[in-house]
């Protein structure tokens, strides 16, 4: 793998203030988020799209300026398409697709167009490996479930994450009571063909917190030098939505002839208690100085801690995002609920970005808040 990208030079070719900068997203996940955002700000939009899936983009034709449709996302990397984006004076914006589909070496190493935030934190969202948001929360003395490697030290009800086996980036959930029910269930899915025995040895096994979940969304800012709370949503998951809406006697029927599955396919919006927010602020400045720390310049702006909410009001954060979360979308139009508290009007988290990569223009930061 090469050396680090210099800002400096990523941004050679770009005009110095905002006019003429575009901003960039792999069109999936919260593409529209940004790209709604950044035309708010007066910024233009390049989307790149994969071919089949690039309809969305180009029906919402007010937010997508300029749509280019490969036929794998992770070709965004060839040269001709990064010199395209250069030549567009593209600031391109991560988010989970771009991570999965063009990975993080490619990312790292073979993507030298700038990046909004920290590329090479894009790696610690993984569970295994020598960075992963473990080490993170642990560096940041933030409470997270109890982990096991082995899963025969089960001593008590974990929930368990691994690949599926046909739809690699989607995880494959369970929860087992204990380490015999884990076999139970696990030798069940291998039998049904929703996991593979080989992907055991990548299984994430966390003790089961129960609490009220929240994904809470943070933005850093560098141009303002503060972290700012912006939103909370929660996770709209299948076919465990469909499960919990049906009445306990036929969830008794369905348990024996039905895998719960916890597949994301949506967002709701959600507040919490005023009481819990200084909790919230402690993690999040907890959050961005081990990020400092491990994987400098650590997190530059949004990222978003999921966490749950115990009956003793202890916090307990059992996955990281380092970049926009999937759950912004639903904010598109009339902004994050907390955000008005610090600018006196709605804003969702893509327009965030593009009011962070104004001002950074403006102000001659540019070269911080990109890598």
């Amino acid at each position: 793998m090469s050396s680090r990208y210099d800002p400096r030079k990523l941004l050679e070719g770009y005009p110095r203030g905002p006019e003429g900068l575009r901003i960039g997203a792999v069109a999936s996940h919260s593409a529209l988020d940004v790209f709604d955002g950044a035309k708010d700000e007066g910024f233009e939009t390049v989307a790149i799209c994969q071919r089949g899936r690039e309809e969305p983009y180009l029906r919402f034709d007010r937010v997508v300026d300029r749509a280019i449709v490969l036929e794998r996302f992770a070709q965004v990397v060839e040269e001709r398409w990064v010199e395209e984006l250069r030549r567009l004076n593209t600031i391109f914006v991560p988010n989970r697709s771009f991570a999965v589909y063009v990975g993080y070496d490619a990312i790292e190493s073979r993507f030298p167009v700038p990046i909004f935030g920290n590329r090479y934190l894009l790696r610690w969202e993984e569970r295994t490996g020598a960075k992963n948001y473990y080490r993170l929360l642990d560096e940041a003395g933030i409470r997270r479930p109890k982990t096991f490697e082995n899963p025969d030290d089960i001593d008590r009800p974990v929930m368990v994450k691994l690949p599926e086996a046909r739809r690699r980036v989607e995880r494959g959930f369970f929860v087992a009571i204990d380490r015999d029910d884990f076999w139970r269930k696990f030798r069940r899915l291998v039998d049904r063909g929703v996991v593979r025995e080989e992907d055991l040895g990548s299984a994430s096994i966390e003790e089961l917190v129960l609490g009220a979940h929240f994904n809470v969304n943070y933005f850093y800012s560098v141009a303002r030098k503060r972290l700012e709370l912006l939103s909370i949503d929660r996770r709209i998951q299948s076919n465990l939505d469909g499960f919990l809406r049906q009445t306990a006697d036929i969830q008794l029927e369905l348990r024996e002839h039905l895998e719960v599955r916890y597949i994301e396919v949506g967002h709701e919006a959600a507040t919490i208690r005023e009481s819990l927010l200084a909790k919230l602020f402690d993690i999040g400045d907890r959050f961005v100085e081990a990020s400092r720390k491990l994987e400098p310049p650590g997190v530059v702006g949004p990222f978003t801690l999921q966490l749950f909410v115990t009956p003793e009001l202890d916090i307990v954060v059992f996955d990281v995002a380092t970049r926009i979360g999937g759950g912004t979308n639903i904010y598109m139009g009339i902004g994050s609920q907390y955000s008005k508290l610090y600018f006196g009007r709605p804003v969702s988290i893509g327009r965030r970005i593009a009011m962070e990569i104004r001002e950074c223009a403006e102000q001659g930061c540019l070269e911080d808040i990109v890598t």
